[in-house]
């Protein structure tokens, strides 16, 4: 493709106002998921607030850089070039809390096996490369769907002004401010601003309705005097990110092993929306291409661990925004990127913007994760499911086994510990799920052969 062929939707340039206005909403739409890991981890493993607040600034930082790597490339082994926006993953939670509770290991123990489990991922990418082959339509599709349907909990529970438990002086306790009217009030209102302005709104206006939306709900809790902005005023203006903050990393095997197990998840979940922006964009997602996106993944678990964060992947709020406004430049996505790094430097800036309440982010969360099982939708409507009645049973008892988890936290919870983690994610049992029941019923799919053009030229989007 030449430079100057401006139809791929991939690599359409806007003016500069119009890049931050679309950046900016790719980053409010997946700020709070991005803050709310350190928060988590810091506040489990008992840290002092001044080191909290060190890893926000730095998870805000890393998520900019990881995703100016995979949208924009670098060199010709490392970036999808696709409009994915990267993020620190919740996948890798409990593990993190686990090596960090340890008195043997504490931080320097997470640094350490995130640091190795990137060193895994970056070598392990190009054999899931050749993955690409098992994921046609029918399995990709579903993942998509089974994504959205599992990421829906965290939108309600967002929109209902935080988590159902939380811990007290003697355990888990109910959150009292659990569905407070005033928070699904918001939330709705956020909802039905964000519908309405992609309903009025026409051009380029209609693609920032849910930047509007956000914005419009931040307002009235504003005014309602719902907003803590304590710390604003207390944090500095410019924060450099130290390298290993934290001192020298310890490499210890059990939590390596343990985060390199989440990695193979997080690759697994990250290939089927790689497939589905590449739908989107109307493009056929090669093995070279799967192998860089996925290689990112490592690279950000490196780059992450250095500068005291954790690991990241893709963002699937942001794959449904992609499909809302049907903007799938990766320039916009990069722009998001550079305000992701700015927030990282300027803590006030960010310490604002982590005040936006997690209802008022869940009434446009319900419209993001409700788009991604859209996409999946989208990308089934092309199965044959009349001539070939058996893809029925690859949706249907992928998504069904998909719930069980969704629906019923501790189901699994008496059986082996190994066993229990694997079948606690949904994602995970749904992917596995649609990829074994494509092989039973469909065959094992031909191996392609590699583009050879794709080997021995060097693309405008190599280029970048």
């Amino acid at each position: 493709m030449s430079k100057t062929d401006t139809t791929d939707p991939v690599e359409k340039k806007y003016p500069i106002p119009s890049l931050f206005a679309l950046g900016l909403q790719h980053v409010l739409v997946m700020y709070a998921g991005a803050v709310a890991v350190p928060l988590i981890v810091g506040s489990a493993l008992q840290l002092p607030k001044d080191q909290i607040a060190m890893l926000v600034s730095a998870d805000l930082f890393c998520c900019g850089i990881v995703t100016l790597i995979q949208a924009l490339g670098v060199g010709r082994h490392v970036g999808i070039r696709l409009p994915i926006m990267m993020g620190i993953s919740f996948t890798a939670v409990p593990s993190i809390i686990a090596t960090g509770n340890n008195p043997d290991l504490g931080m320097p123990g997470v640094i350490g096996a995130v640091i190795a489990s990137g060193v895994f991922t970056v070598i392990a990418a190009p054999f899931f490369g050749r993955w690409v082959r098992f994921f046609p339509p029918v399995v990709t599709g579903t993942v998509m769907l089974v994504i959205g349907l599992s990421l829906m909990r965290v939108g309600v529970n967002w929109a209902a002004g935080g988590q159902p438990m939380i811990r007290g002086p003697e355990g888990m306790i109910p959150n009292p401010a659990y569905g407070a009217p005033f928070a699904l009030a918001v939330a709705a209102i956020v909802l039905l601003s964000i519908l309405l302005l992609t309903r009025v709104l026409k051009g380029f206006l209609s693609n920032l309705a849910v930047l509007m939306g956000i914005g419009i709900g931040f307002a009235i809790a504003i005014a309602s005097g719902k907003v803590d902005f304590h710390g604003v005023a207390d944090a500095g203006w410019v924060r450099i990110i130290h390298p290993l903050a934290f001192g020298w990393p310890v490499f210890e095997f059990w939590s390596i092993l343990s985060l390199c197990a989440v990695m193979t998840v997080m690759m697994i979940e990250s290939t089927g929306q790689f497939l589905a922006v590449g739908d989107m964009a109307g493009r056929k997602i090669t093995q070279a291409e799967l192998t860089r996106g996925l290689r990112t993944d490592g690279v950000g678990n490196i780059i992450g661990g250095l500068l005291n964060t954790f690991t990241y992947t893709t963002y699937a709020q942001n794959v449904g925004l992609l499909q809302i406004t049907g903007v799938l430049s990766r320039f916009v996505v990069a722009t998001g990127g550079v305000i992701l790094v700015l927030l990282g430097s300027l803590p006030k800036v960010a310490f604002i913007s982590a005040s936006i309440p997690s209802y008022v982010v869940g009434g446009a969360a319900i419209v993001m994760f409700g788009m991604v099982s859209a996409t999946g939708v989208k990308i089934l409507s092309r199965v044959d499911f009349v001539a070939n009645r058996r893809n029925l049973y690859i949706v249907a008892v992928s998504v069904g086994l998909a719930m069980v988890p969704v629906v019923a936290d501790n189901i699994f919870a008496q059986l082996p510990s190994a066993v229990e983690k694997f079948l606690h994610s949904g994602v995970l049992v749904g992917t596995f799920a649609a990829a074994l029941l494509n092989i039973l019923f469909n065959g094992v799919p031909a191996k392609e052969p590699e583009d050879s053009e794709l080997q021995n030229r060097t693309p405008a989007a190599d280029l970048a």
